[in-house]
């Protein structure tokens, strides 16, 4: 099964696919491609360490552009984009897109919702507990279909680094068991339809 991952920052994320497919040799799934809207995003360079193609994306609202970028890939894998990704690309992969939020939706999440700004506002709403959703990719943002989430709890002495810290972790157990299993799924319908 062949993953396109696109990433916008440090590409922690896609490490954590990175260390458990490679550590995983019998895996069914394997990141073809590595795509970003930024041409300085950390990603692209954890992506060239490992020989994994990489692409920058010219106008991320290009639905030809990125379907191009995506080439061949049978899932998509959103580890820290900040771009809505176009109706039409969305369409095309529709349950085999998947993103990864640093909270529990439907709660802290939306246009702005990401990074620090996800954790401040959780403190703020005295919420007891955050965490990571996993979610399949529909036309908005963080709205589609909850697939998994990992809860973390809020403690009293948490700033927003601290809660960022407990959560990234979080997201890096849930993404790589949400995508093994995805693809297994995936490739379990792809015998069932041709047999």
């Amino acid at each position: 099964m062949r993953v396109a991952v696109l990433a916008s920052g440090g590409g922690t994320n896609l490490q954590a696919l990175i260390d458990a497919l490679g550590a995983a040799p019998t895996a069914p799934a394997r990141i073809s491609r590595v795509i970003s809207n930024r041409p300085d995003a950390g990603a692209l360079e954890r992506a060239r360490r490992a020989g994994i193609p990489t692409t920058v994306l010219r106008d991320p609202q290009n639905p030809a552009e990125l379907l191009a970028a995506i080439g061949d890939a049978q899932l998509v894998v959103l580890a820290g984009y900040l771009k809505l990704v176009p109706g039409a690309v969305v369409a095309r992969f529709r349950q085999r897109m998947v993103n990864i939020h640093p909270a529990l939706l439907p709660d802290f999440g939306g246009p702005g919702m990401y990074g620090r700004r996800v954790h401040e506002a959780v403190l703020a709403s005295r919420a007891t507990e955050s965490g990571a959703t996993v979610h399949y990719v529909d036309e908005h943002y963080d709205r589609g279909p909850i697939v998994a989430q990992r809860r973390v709890p809020v403690r009293p002495d948490d700033t927003a680094d601290t809660l960022a810290q407990r959560v990234l972790a979080a997201e890096h157990a849930l993404l790589p068991e949400v995508l093994l299993s995805l693809a297994q799924r995936i490739q379990r319908e792809t015998i069932d339809e041709s047999g």
